[in-house]
């Protein structure tokens, strides 16, 4: 089994590059936002790190540790999508015969009512804006199906829930090979992140911005996404558009306007590249 030690450093690491990155619109170091702070990012990924690679331990029971040591550190949710695809990343990382992809589909596929249930606790307590009340698997409510069947009912809605239907599909299949070309681009890991956040952005509506503002508002912001992901792209030195970057974050949290779907998409790539990079030689192809 990998030790629990290499598997925390490199959710630590995972979470400290995505605050690094100057995220339009998210919390990182050249800008606070959101009544949130670079400092309790931190101090939720130190308190959450302990549960969240706690060896042999479930990942429903994994999710709702990390979000009750998180409340505890902090008192707001700074990171209840990082838990939720994080947790899944941590187990597979254990399951040592196998390539990570691999394991997670076998983790995905053995989640049971128990794990959703202790998921549906955490989700009450994280309290995320714009939850609201569901016809089928509501989280006020004892859980009848898996966690991957409960998730599997939001996907259409979730992009954090579509995960789990998906093995975790744009992760894998987008975030990764958008860090690993972003890498072999630029070296430095805040270019690296930003790739993956505008990446994310630019591919699909963030989940957590229509829930909160609306389908007109995602479609907009996914729109200039796309026009600075184009930029970054044609440049040699990111640094160049830092300027560029602040400005459009500034109107953003100016209007209450926060990607966090993409960046709990773009930390669980990073902690899943960093998991690949630190796997036997025979398990980082999968």
């Amino acid at each position: 089994m990998m030790p629990r030690r290499i598997v925390a450093e490199a959710f630590i690491a995972a979470c400290r590059d995505e605050l690094e990155s100057p995220k339009p619109g998210n919390v990182h170091v050249f800008a606070p936002g959101h009544r949130m702070t670079t400092t309790q990012f931190i101090q939720s990924a130190t308190a959450a790190v302990g549960p969240l690679c706690e060896p042999t331990t479930r990942v429903g029971a994994r999710i709702r540790g990390a979000i009750e040591a998180t409340h505890q550190a902090v008192g707001v949710n700074t990171n209840l999508g990082i838990v939720l695809l994080c947790a899944p990343l941590a187990a597979a990382a254990e399951l040592e015969r196998f390539g990570l992809r691999d394991a997670l589909t076998r983790v995905l596929d053995d989640l049971d009512v128990r794990d959703a249930n202790h998921a549906y606790a955490a989700i009450v307590q994280a309290s995320p804006a714009g939850l609201g009340r569901a016809e089928k698997h509501d989280v006020f409510a004892p859980a009848q199906v898996t966690l991957k069947q409960a998730m599997a009912e939001a996907a259409d809605r979730d992009r954090i829930a579509r995960q789990y239907a998906t093995a975790f599909a744009d992760i894998f299949d987008l975030g990764m090979e958008l860090h690993a070309a972003a890498v072999a681009r630029w070296s430095d890991p805040r270019w690296a992140a930003l790739a993956v956040y505008l990446g994310f952005l630019s591919k699909f509506p963030d989940s957590h911005v229509t829930r909160k503002h609306g389908a007109d508002a995602a479609s907009d912001l996914r729109r200039t996404a796309m026009k600075f992901d184009t930029l970054l792209w044609s440049i040699q030195e990111p640094a160049n558009l830092l300027d560029q970057l602040l400005g459009w974050d500034a109107v953003l949290k100016a209007r209450d306007i926060n990607p966090g779907t993409s960046a709990d998409l773009t930390v669980a790539t990073l902690f899943g590249r960093r998991l690949q990079s630190v796997l036997p030689s025979g398990r980082n192809s999968g």
